[in-house]
């Protein structure tokens, strides 16, 4: 198969599809690897790493989508990116669909067959693909609130670690998932006061003997929310429902309670945002104020550390890409766990939490593979 990997074109995105030592082993396993030029210039791999890869280096995106059978990206394609695509070729990549009608129309028209890094699962659950990104946007999460918190940003002027007879800042992260946990650990390593809110017992009960009292855990309530956000400096929303839109759990009214100079940071706006009041920004422009709350609401975190990201995200992805490229669409025959990363096949859609946010009529992911 001829795997190809464009060079991001959003905002402020320097991570990569494709590493060099993916590439090598795409290469290995007896595929073609078509890299646009200049695209692991944030990573530090030049065109030259690419080659000695394997690759063979494509001067234009066009040339890359035209002769590709799978693209394989990092964010979900833009508009000059999607019209592009066609059918029986394969998307691999980030797509974030429920919040992103556009797109969606857009990659139904194709025709392409699209697998979301975001709803491939594993044996216990997880989402294994999902799982290295939000890591780094939880602990990204509190480096960008503490620094929105400094005065010259238009934040309280807190100190997230307080010094010796003052008191640290107060964080509350709702949500107790993967982003959470990062978040609340690179919070406390800071010396920060944390809550964590979560609606999990058992979740809760984790959390509280991992962090050993270093953290606190609260049942999330509409009160404990509440309570939790009236009081903190910084606020990282982090909840997430596989696919799915995320749900508004701060609403615009409880911004009046909150301090002035606070920071929201909300994680889950690649699915929508979890505060009523937040809207996508840019790592070029990431904040913006309502109400006198700082909202940090960058909807690409992680491309803010590409050479870190993007190497977790291959360690992540690679195995999955391999299948599909050994396989094609037999892949997702095979393994219910890829196949669960089906969003779109051939002007379908094929996730649930997708169909039901856009209105869509459902087609069975197992289905749309044995019919094609």
């Amino acid at each position: 198969m001829r795997v190809g990997c464009p060079k991001e074109i959003k905002n402020h995105e320097y991570r990569v599809g494709l590493t060099p030592g993916s590439v090598r082993e795409y290469v290995a396993h007896g595929h073609e690897v078509l890299v646009e030029t200049g695209a692991g210039a944030g990573i530090g791999a030049d065109d030259g790493a690419y080659a000695a890869a394997g690759a063979r280096i494509a001067k234009t995106a066009a040339d890359v989508f035209a002769r590709s059978d799978m693209i394989v990206k990092v964010k979900e394609p833009q508009p000059n990116e999607w019209v592009q695509l066609r059918e029986g070729q394969i998307l691999y990549t980030y797509l974030h669909l429920a919040p992103d009608p556009e797109q969606t129309k857009g990659l139904l028209a194709s025709g392409v067959t699209a697998v979301a890094y975001e709803t491939v699962t594993d044996e216990r659950g997880g989402l294994p693909l999902l799982a290295p990104m939000s890591e780094v946007a939880g602990r990204l999460a509190i480096q960008a609130g503490a620094t929105a918190l400094q005065k010259a940003n238009g934040g309280r002027g807190v100190l997230l670690g307080g010094v010796p007879g003052v008191l640290p800042g107060k964080v509350a992260v709702i949500g107790g998932g993967v982003v959470g946990l990062h978040a609340a650990r690179m919070a406390a390593g800071l010396g920060a006061d944390v809550t964590i809110l979560d609606r999990s017992i058992p979740r809760l009960r984790q959390l509280d003997d991992l962090f050993a009292g270093r953290v606190h855990t609260r049942y999330s309530t509409v009160e404990a929310l509440e309570e939790e956000c009236f009081s903190a400096d910084v606020i990282v929303g982090a909840v997430l429902i596989p696919g799915a839109a995320a749900p508004k759990l701060v609403s615009r009214e409880m911004l009046s309670g909150m301090k002035k100079g606070s920071v929201l940071v909300d994680v889950a706006i690649d699915q929508g945002g979890c505060f009523e009041t937040s809207h996508a920004t840019t790592h070029a422009d990431p904040t913006y104020e309502v109400d006198g709350v700082i909202h940090y609401c960058v909807a690409n975190m992680p491309g803010a550390v590409p050479v870190t990201s993007a190497h977790a995200l291959n360690n992540a992805t690679l195995h999955y890409g391999l299948q599909l490229a050994n396989k094609g669409l037999k892949a997702l025959a095979d393994d219910v766990h890829l196949r669960n990363g089906l969003n779109v096949h051939r002007g379908r859609i094929t996730n649930r939490a997708v169909a039901d946010a856009l209105g869509y009529e459902l087609v069975e992911p197992a289905k749309a593979v044995m019919a094609a």
